[in-house]
């Protein structure tokens, strides 16, 4: 699997990653090898498309998902139209472009719903300086969205009603038990190599447990989730989600055990979710 080597500062970026962090274990078994590997010399696509091979995936038109170098990318064509109508992904050597394929690996269906919403706004509307409403949302979602998975009304409603206080500290034992927090969005692993207090999450709320939220279960409901929103007219910019501080998140920052942690409301802040 020996390709063009990847450069000297992907090579170092790739070996900044912390695995062990909480917020990439969903990914660290499959993240750390493609990591050695191409610290060893590999090309990531070829690695990439070894992986999305084996695993068979496609992309909306059910072409085979294949991982290509950016400037292979034809001038004038649109990422996202390009991946719908051949299947092949522009890669950089950068860590945003090596995030973006682990999520590829990880939720196929989810990306290819994805990029499908992403293609059909291109093809009706072109590629317009304002993406619009779908598509925004589409494109945060992609970049930046968690999953928080709940099958507990009332931590959603904590979640979306800004309540931090009922959410990370009086019902901090339920983390874990009753509901969770799995990354989706490939620029906020970017964002999470290097964590800071104020990164914040665009979450999207599953009705699932946490002991459920794992594997193509997970992907295949947020698959559905997401073609449910499109047809209702719910997938609609940043509207579509409630910000989430992610170093709040109990286990995520060491700092966070003290509750005064939660009284930054530059980071946490007050009020409620309108509409």
């Amino acid at each position: 699997m020996q390709g063009l080597a990847a450069d000297e500062p992907f090579v170092a970026a790739l070996a900044g990653i912390d695995w062990s962090r909480p917020w990439f274990q969903p990914f660290a078994a499959q993240g750390a090898a493609l990591a050695a590997a191409v610290q060893g010399g590999a090309d990531v696509r070829v690695l990439l498309d070894a992986h999305a091979a084996r695993l068979g995936l496609r992309n909306a038109r059910g072409l085979p998902l294949r991982f290509i170098a950016q400037q292979a990318l034809p001038e004038g064509s649109a990422y996202e139209a390009h991946i719908h109508a051949t299947g092949e992904v522009p890669t950089r050597d950068n860590l945003h472009d090596f995030f973006n394929a682990l999520i590829w690996l990880h939720f196929p269906q989810a990306k290819r719903v994805l990029n499908q919403i992403q293609a059909e706004v291109i093809a009706r509307e072109g590629v317009q300086t304002a993406r619009g409403g779908v598509r925004d949302a589409a494109t945060l979602f992609d970049e930046n969205a968690v999953l928080f998975v709940s099958v507990v009304p009332g931590l959603a409603d904590a979640l979306k009603g800004f309540a931090w206080q009922r959410l990370f500290v009086e019902a901090r034992r339920a983390w874990g038990s009753d509901c969770a927090v799995v990354p989706f969005g490939h620029a906020l692993l970017e964002k999470l190599v290097q964590p800071y207090k104020s990164v914040t999450a665009h979450a999207w709320v599953l009705p699932l447990a946490p002991d459920q939220a794992a594997g193509t279960s997970l992907d295949a409901m947020l698959a559905e989730s997401l073609v449910g929103a499109t047809r209702a007219g719910a997938l609609r910019g940043g509207r579509s989600f409630a910000p989430l501080p992610v170093m709040g998140i109990p286990g995520w920052c060491g700092d966070n055990a003290e509750p005064g942690f939660y009284a930054d409301t530059t980071v946490f802040r007050p009020g409620r979710r309108v509409g």
